[in-house]
């Protein structure tokens, strides 16, 4: 079976979000992308007071300077598709309050007819932590344990109890409930021994960001094991995050970046990529578009390679 390809939507200021995400979104759909994505930024502090992923000095990129908030995005992408599954790569957990996130995970699966993938993960900037959080940034893995917790619980049969650090659910009926008898899944990064631990006994699929086919397999091959050594017995599902970075112009040469280039070296780097046997791959394009003409335009050629390469 062919590794499926998503795409992610524009959520930059160079977009007019109301008008271009539902034109990319069927364009998309159309196109054959599998799954649309969003993610998570809530603000760009001007001068950045901590580097990009916590590394000092490293610059943050422009397009984090204006991020269109994920949920809404994906509603307007629900609202012009049909088949396309809707993903978040990533939520921050801790800048939400737990039940109201899985509340709102809830009825946008509903509205789309249960197409629904909550990517979470616990982000790196204090700067976001002290503008939004609902805890410090020193407890952002507890935020996450206690919100895949209140999720199962609020997806789940009423009445709805639970008891925890954030969240109190005295018994009660909460509703929509996710479409699918197998609700909602839940996709994490692991990033750390502890991050692992988490994937594999609570979490429905792992996230990585393709760094290199290499690297992949040596992480995937890691997540596999740790599964045996856990006795997890159903599989793990798998969406890689690829950077792209589009250039019309081919690039030879030692020294390329995997996923940067022209369409067909894209492609080749998608075809290695998924040779290591992940089910998805889904392709962050909409950062580097100038608009969404370009976007839909680049997504078609990438897709119309990666296919002609067997991806």
């Amino acid at each position: 079976m062919a590794t499926r390809l998503g795409l992610s939507l524009p959520q930059g200021r160079q977009y007019d979000i109301g008008r271009d995400v539902p034109a990319v979104a069927r364009a998309a759909e159309d196109i054959g992308y599998a799954s649309l994505w969003v993610f998570e930024r809530v603000l760009y502090p001007d001068p950045a007071t901590q580097g990009l992923y916590g590394i000092p000095g490293r610059a943050w990129p422009d397009h984090y300077r204006s991020v269109a908030d994920p949920l809404i995005t994906l509603a307007l992408a629900a609202s012009a598709t049909e088949r396309a599954r809707l993903g978040t790569s990533v939520l921050i957990a801790p800048l939400h309050v737990p039940f109201q996130l899985a509340r709102s995970l809830a009825t946008l699966d509903a509205a789309s007819g249960g197409r629904v993938v909550a990517g979470l993960g616990t982000g790196w900037s204090v700067d976001e932590y002290a503008a939004a959080s609902v805890v410090p940034f020193a407890r952002r893995g507890k935020v996450l344990d206690e919100l895949i917790d209140v999720c199962r619980a609020v997806w789940g049969p009423d009445p709805v109890a639970y008891e925890g650090e954030l969240t109190t659910i005295v018994p009660s009926a909460v509703g929509p409930k996710p479409v699918r008898p197998i609700p909602i899944p839940i996709l994490l990064p692991a990033n750390s021994p502890r991050a692992l631990r988490r994937l594999v006994d609570r979490a429905d699929g792992w996230m990585p960001v393709g760094m290199g086919a290499e690297a992949l397999a040596a992480q995937w091959a890691a997540v596999r094991e740790a599964a045996a050594e856990r006795g997890r017995e159903r599989p793990v599902q798998s969406v890689v995050r690829a950077n792209a970075r589009y250039t019309p112009r081919a690039r030879v040469g030692e020294g390329r970046a995997p996923f940067q280039g022209n369409a067909a070296q894209i492609a080749e780097d998608l075809a290695a990529h998924a040779a290591v046997g992940v089910e998805e791959i889904m392709l962050e394009l909409a950062a580097g578009a100038g608009d969404a003409q370009e976007l839909k335009d680049v997504a078609a050629a990438v897709y119309e390679a990666a296919r002609a390469a067997g991806v």
